[in-house]
């Protein structure tokens, strides 16, 4: 089943980085502990460190590729996934609550990127397997480079939100315009 918290974990922790603004929500441990904070899932029981920022920003690089790269390289996507479940030493284990079955990866390290790297790569992983690379992505409009992972029913997703599609739009239009 897939896990649209962690995917969208994932795509949360891609777009700390804003490669276009030159921006990075991800310098100081304090900004970590704020990501963690609005992604309980992944956030550790122990003090976090400048170790720690370092270790989850090699982990955005990844996660950043993976969404960068999975519809034109698939190949090399899987690679960076299976390398980085290695590296956190993700273990799937089987659930069950409320008559509710279902698998997720856990790590058997008290590393807050360990942790991280086993819930968003393994949710990716199964975005692929069920619904294909094609399903990762990287906003479309031009001076967005914001990552995404579509899960709509017909997969046609360009934009990374409403705003980009909607400044797109706009563009596209007074474009037209111009040209009469």
């Amino acid at each position: 089943m897939l896990d649209a918290y962690h995917v969208q974990t994932a795509v949360d922790l891609a777009n700390t980085l804003r490669p276009v603004k030159g921006e990075d929500a991800l310098e100081t441990v304090e900004q970590l502990r704020d990501f963690l904070a609005g992604h309980p899932a992944a956030a550790p029981s122990r003090r976090l460190t400048r170790a720690d920022l370092a270790e989850v920003r090699e982990l955005r690089e990844t996660v950043r590729a993976v969404l960068e790269r999975a519809s034109t390289d698939a190949v090399e996507a899987a690679a960076l996934i299976n390398a980085g479940l290695r590296d956190s030493r993700a273990t799937p284990e089987l659930r069950h609550e409320d008559d509710r079955w279902w698998t997720e990866a856990t790590s058997d390290t008290d590393r807050c990127s360990a942790h991280l790297a086993a819930a968003t790569l393994s949710a990716l992983a199964s975005v692929i397997a069920t619904h294909g690379p094609s399903r990762l992505g990287v906003c479309a409009g031009l001076n967005c480079r914001a990552t995404f992972v579509d899960l709509s029913r017909n997969g046609s997703k360009q934009y990374c939100t409403r705003n980009c599609a909607h400044r797109a739009s706009v563009a596209a239009y007074r474009s037209r315009q111009n040209a009469d």
